[in-house]
């Protein structure tokens, strides 16, 4: 049974999804039992898939949340976009990409997308740890 980090939520604003990705692998390391596995590999990708499309589509991450929670990991990505996260149709299956927002749906027990005052949005996955 994971324990709950009781520390503040950890509160960036990443450059990178590989910084996204190491400060989740670090808040999950300190976890007793530390997570490892199918959790710690799910929660990889759904910070590298919710920090790239900030990245790419959204004009940059203005916050990245991260934190332990009773249920599983919370990780909160906030951009300036207004734009919401969409599938792209699959037209044609050799064309790469597109595939990032289902696999966060699927991975994640929870995702919310939410409109921020003043413009952009936050998008929050809660991943669990099992």
């Amino acid at each position: 049974m994971t324990t709950v980090d009781r520390h503040m939520p950890v509160r960036t604003s990443p450059g990178t999804a590989a910084v996204a990705r190491d400060t989740v692998r670090e808040l999950l390391s300190r976890q007793r039992p530390p997570v490892g596995g199918a959790a710690l590999t799910d929660a990889l990708l759904v910070t590298s898939e919710l920090t790239t499309n900030a990245l790419r589509h959204a004009g940059g991450i203005t916050v990245f949340g991260s934190a332990v929670r009773e249920n599983g990991l919370e990780i909160t990505v906030e951009d300036a976009s207004d734009h919401l996260p969409t599938a792209r149709p699959p037209s044609d299956p050799s064309m790469p990409g597109g595939h990032g927002w289902p696999m966060v749906r699927s991975l994640a027990s929870e995702v919310t997308v939410t409109a921020l005052p003043g413009g952009g949005k936050r998008v929050r996955a809660l991943v669990p740890l099992r």
